[in-house]
């Protein structure tokens, strides 16, 4: 009866962390071309900015893939562009 127990919270608790990180995550992370959509700027301009290290922050997911912003981090940096 133990065993039954630990097998339910386990699957419980995984089912809370995939929900939680499946519904979150499109929410949560935007895409290079939605942030240069909403920046009203090109590739090429993210582009130069990423070279210069002027650009928002952002990752790149494993194995040479896109570039991911969260919007806190798009906010921030539109914050600090105003300030300067």
């Amino acid at each position: 009866m133990a065993r039954t127990r630990r097998s339910t919270r386990r699957t419980a608790a995984r089912t809370k962390a995939s929900s939680s990180i499946g519904s979150s995550s499109d929410e949560e992370w935007l895409t290079l071309d939605e942030v240069c959509t909403k920046l009203k700027v090109s590739r090429r301009t993210w582009d130069r900015w990423q070279e210069r290290g002027q650009a928002p922050r952002s990752i790149r997911l494993p194995g040479n893939g896109p570039y991911r912003i969260r919007p806190e981090w798009l906010q921030e940096w539109l914050d600090n562009q105003e300030q300067a």
